[in-house]
């Protein structure tokens, strides 16, 4: 997985766990895309701090997803959800099929 996805789907999960420092830090590298001197220039800190930190949370944002493993839990959930889809598509459309497809399509909203 491209590092800046992977970097993404992480804060998205854990990034309220940050410090307000850290995600504003965080999330000027991830989602605006901005140099490590735009940053350090706007927070007022040297470039060396902003690398750092962004290692830092790096570090910090995989460890909670080992520990924690929301990531994978997530990720499986969502491909068990679309063979359950896929395999109640192959049904009649009785009632409780009907029923179901409509769990499902909340499910998918849901995640």
């Amino acid at each position: 997985m491209e590092k800046i996805v992977e970097q993404g789907i992480l804060y998205d999960f854990y990034g309220a766990l940050l410090t307000n420092h850290q995600q504003k830090i965080y999330e000027a590298v991830v989602y605006d895309n901005m140099s490590l001197g735009e940053i350090a220039e706007e927070a007022g800190v040297s470039r060396q701090a902003v690398h750092d930190i962004i290692k830092r949370c790096d570090k910090i944002l995989g460890e909670y997803e080992e520990k924690l493993g929301l990531i994978d839990r997530f990720m499986a959930t969502k491909s068990y959800l679309g063979e359950l889809e896929s395999e109640t598509n192959k049904l009649d459309s009785s009632a409780e099929v009907i029923k179901i497809k409509e769990i499902i399509s909340k499910l998918h909203d849901v995640l």
